[in-house]
This record gives C-alpha cells, sequence and structure tokens, in this order.
C-alpha cells in the first residue's frame, strides 16, 4: 500500500467558524491567527493505492463556483488538485474510487468541473463515488442551518452519474481501508481507518479539523449537533490514545500528521511530522 497526502485548496477561515464559542484570548494559544479573525486552513486530501485501486479521499471544493464564492473563502491560487496529483503521478483516469467523507462545498466541489458546455460533469471518470447514506439523504433534503454548504452544482453530477454508490453502515471498502461513521458534524461523516505499516493511519476529515480543536469543548461552529460531536470526539481522542494512531489532519495548515498523549490538561499533541517522515 502506498499513501499520499495532496492539497488541493489553501484558504482561510473565520477563527468563530473554526472554534464556535471559545473566544479569541483562548484558541490563538492553540492555533495561530492570521490577521482580521482569520486563521490558515487547507484542503488536505489523501491518495491511497492498493494493488488493484487507487482512492482519492475527499477533493477540496473545486473551481466551478462563482468569484463571489471564492472570494469568500480567501482562496489561494497556489494550490489546484489536479496540478498536484499530477506532481505525485496521478491522472484522473488513475482513481478508482473517490471517498467523500460528507457533501458540505469544501469535500465535495473538486469531484466535478464545468464541461465545454458550463454544466458540471465529474472529474474522474473510471472512479466510483463513494458516500454514506445518511450523508446523502441528508443532503438531498438540508436542513437551514447547512443548506449554503450542499451545492447543486456539487451534488447534481454525482445523482445522475449512475457510479454513486451509498454506504450503510461501518465497513472494509478494500483489503485494511475501513469506514466507520460520525454524527456530530454532519450526519453520517465517514472517517477512514487505514491499517498501514501495522499501525492505523486515520484520516481525521472534521472530526477534529484542526490542531487547534483538540481539546473536547472547542467545536466548530457548524457542528450541527455539538453534544454528539464532542462524546464522539471524546471517545475517539481516547481510542487514538490507546492504539498510537497515526492522525491525518485535513485542514490544519501547519501540522499534517500526529499522535496524541494524554496529559493532565486533557488530550495533545505528541509528535508531529509529515506522512513522507513516516516512511
Amino acid at each position: 500500500m502506498k499513501i499520499s497526502t495532496v492539497i488541493a485548496d489553501t484558504w482561510k477561515m473565520d477563527g468563530g467558524v473554526c472554534f464556535g464559542v471559545v473566544p479569541k484570548t483562548l484558541w490563538r494559544k492553540h492555533y495561530p491567527e492570521a490577521g482580521d479573525n482569520l486563521v490558515n486552513v487547507v484542503s488536505r486530501c489523501l491518495v491511497v493505492e492498493t494493488e488493484e485501486r487507487v482512492f482519492l479521499v475527499d477533493a477540496g471544493m473545486g473551481r466551478k463556483q462563482t468569484a463571489k464564492y471564492y472570494g469568500y473563502k480567501y482562496l489561494s491560487p497556489e494550490d489546484e488538485l489536479l496540478q498536484n496529483l499530477s506532481r505525485l503521478g496521478y491522472k484522473p483516469e488513475d482513481i478508482t474510487d473517490v471517498l467523500l467523507t460528507h457533501l458540505h462545498d469544501d469535500h465535495v466541489g473538486g469531484a466535478s468541473r464545468l464541461n465545454e458546455s458550463g454544466e458540471p460533469e465529474l472529474l474522474f471518470p473510471n472512479a466510483r463515488y463513494w458516500v454514506s447514506l445518511n450523508q446523502w439523504q441528508w443532503a438531498r433534503n438540508p436542513n437551514k442551518r447547512e443548506q449554503a454548504a450542499f451545492l447543486e452544482k456539487n451534488l447534481t453530477p454525482l445523482a445522475e452519474s449512475g457510479r454513486l454508490y451509498l454506504v450503510e453502515e461501518d465497513r472494509e471498502l478494500a483489503e485494511g481501508f475501513f469506514v466507520k461513521h460520525f454524527s456530530g458534524h454532519t450526519s453520517g461523516m465517514l472517517v477512514p481507518y487505514i491499517n498501514y505499516k501495522n499501525r492505523f493511519l486515520v484520516f481525521v476529515s472534521d472530526l477534529i479539523p484542526l490542531t487547534g480543536n483538540l481539546p473536547v469543548v472547542y467545536l466548530a461552529s457548524v457542528d450541527i449537533q455539538p453534544l454528539v460531536a464532542m462524546e464522539e470526539k471524546e471517545k475517539f481522542l481516547e481510542e487514538a490514545v490507546k492504539n498510537a494512531y497515526v492522525l491525518v489532519f485535513e485542514h490544519d495548515y501547519y501540522t499534517e500528521c500526529a499522535t496524541l498523549k494524554r496529559t493532565n490538561k486533557g488530550y495533545a499533541l505528541n509528535e508531529t511530522f509529515t506522512l513522507q517522515e513516516l516512511g
């Protein structure tokens, strides 16, 4: 098995979105401010190559929305998914499976693009697209709080593709590649656990978007069920320490991978490194 990270987007997010009710005087001790109450973030995706398949986990926000949309995201031009996949030696045709942890715009937008007629089409022509059944149903009938994150341009090409596969329960998608359901951030978010070199690598998606979100109560304001999110996070953090999981952070600008430790103040970073340094 070969695993790589790939940056789809480099952007900025409001600190209040990232840390909810936690005041800036506290959260900036855990994660740097980038000015104007913004923080630097990325859309970090994962490429998992097995003997027969190439998985892409999440796809960033894509480039098919309006200039106004990207202005709100403070999107930097320095990174783009296909460009960075190419640097790793992958073409769109090489991707056999796209796992979407959930369908918020910054995770699914890059799975499609506009064709010559200006219509959205899937970007990876040979891929099966995996999402949880709960998340698909949730996104197609969105609540008022989340509906701005479920964009029709992102969902329509999936719905019409004939290549959408809905995951109904925790399961193994390929040998050593498992997914588990979480629902605090959004209903039916999938988190991949990958058995890699005799340890588990976990792509934590928006369960723990940034290292600054490690404290149990440091929740993003967009978590749809905050109490459930805290319960899920605390249980996962205990599991991660006990089993020495390697966490891969999807949105942390500064830290790609880490192991955790328990301290008298809660859970904290133990070692930080890149996936390449893990070997």
